[in-house]
């Protein structure tokens, strides 16, 4: 019988949300409640004509938009197929048997596959309330680790913590250490993100964000990062070399610079997800504060969290549960239409008014 290598034989499938069955409402897949750009759905439209041909390995069209929207240098942005592909290939790239990716308790799950997948020991420091805590992370260094990994904000907590956190913990870790801030929800933060992609200006910090969430173009596999010279050039060796299809880069590329529409349905997002977190806040529940796309909502242990899961479930409204995450007792909850958060929050006010969370 032919064996996998004994790391991948050792793995379980990654983990995806069930979606249950044809007519239910997803909330688990922190996919965007609004369309993308139309903008971008003209640009997608007008690629198909070129689809006899491979798409443009070097994504200029892509970088240019970026580089031009944030006020980068075009050449230091590499794209992946989603912020995941490029996650996979800086761990391969710079991390290998008997050494260490360092994360957080409840960092990115992606991470700790991505070290499986390369034979890599993945460490977690503690979080302090849900959220990164810098001292913790700087306490788990040590000689073997190479890569740290910080979420910001963080999936699946909402979470994040003030960029001068960052910056302090760029600064006291090794110069041997590659710092990878992962900003997938950086378009929900707001923060000047301009002191976190100055890092990369450094040779040793990478900053990943996605067209998945804000940009509403999860199924068209976008990412981008800023990266280093030197670090790109070696996380490029491993990338395929038409990752990103010519459909996807014109898509992602129009949506760019459709900063309005981004903006306008951003903040539809963020009111519709305080909307719900204060209504369960009100029936008694104690939700982290989220600058993302989504709700964490922590019951009082996991027998809780499925009972409310299963009530949501016989209801059409599908959560995802987070055991995977070290967080049994808690679910996320993506933001979706209105009228479909107000129905999940009658249930779980319910739910709690019964008794059932204590």
């Amino acid at each position: 019988m032919i064996r996998a290598v004994p790391n991948v034989a050792a793995m379980a499938p990654y983990a995806l949300a069930d979606l249950g069955p044809a007519g239910s409402v997803s909330l688990a897949q922190n996919e965007s409640a609004f369309g993308p750009s139309p903008m971008a759905l003209k640009a997608g439209e007008a690629a198909l004509a070129g689809a006899a041909l491979y798409p443009d390995p070097d994504w200029s069209e892509l970088r240019a938009a970026i580089a031009e929207v944030h006020g980068l240098d075009a050449s230091r942005i590499l794209c992946g197929a989603g912020s995941m592909e490029l996650i996979g290939c800086l761990i391969r790239a710079f991390a290998g048997p008997g050494d260490e990716v360092l994360g957080t308790d409840h960092g990115y799950l992606f991470v700790a596959t991505a070290c499986l997948q390369a034979g890599v020991g993945y460490v977690k420091a503690a979080e302090q309330d849900l959220t990164v805590s810098v001292d913790a992370l700087l306490a788990k260094i040590t000689s073997r680790t190479r890569i740290a990994f910080l979420c910001n904000p963080g999936n699946p907590t909402g979470t994040r913590i003030p960029n001068a956190e960052i910056l302090r913990l760029r600064e006291a870790l090794p110069a041997g250490v590659l710092l990878v801030v992962d900003q997938a929800y950086g378009e929900f933060d707001d923060q000047d993100p301009a002191p976190v992609f100055a890092l990369a200006g450094r040779d040793d910090t990478v900053v990943l964000r996605t067209f998945s969430k804000a940009y509403a173009l999860a199924g068209a596999r976008a990412g981008w990062g800023l990266f280093p010279e030197e670090i790109g050039r070696e996380a490029r060796k491993l990338l395929n070399p038409n990752n990103v299809s010519a459909v996807s880069q014109a898509m992602a590329a129009a949506a760019m610079r459709d900063g309005a529409h981004m903006r306008e349905f951003a903040a539809k997002t963020a009111a519709i997800r305080n909307a719900f977190a204060e209504r369960l806040a009100t029936a008694g529940y104690r939700i982290p504060p989220s600058h993302t796309n989504f709700v964490l909502i922590p019951f009082a242990g996991a027998e809780a969290a499925r009972a409310a899961d299963a009530r949501l479930r016989a209801a059409g409204l599908l959560m995802r549960g987070m055991g995977g995450y070290g967080l049994g007792q808690c679910l996320r909850a993506t933001v979706v239409a209105p009228e479909h958060m107000d129905r999940a929050a009658e249930i779980l006010a319910a739910f709690r008014e019964e008794g059932h969370d204590r």
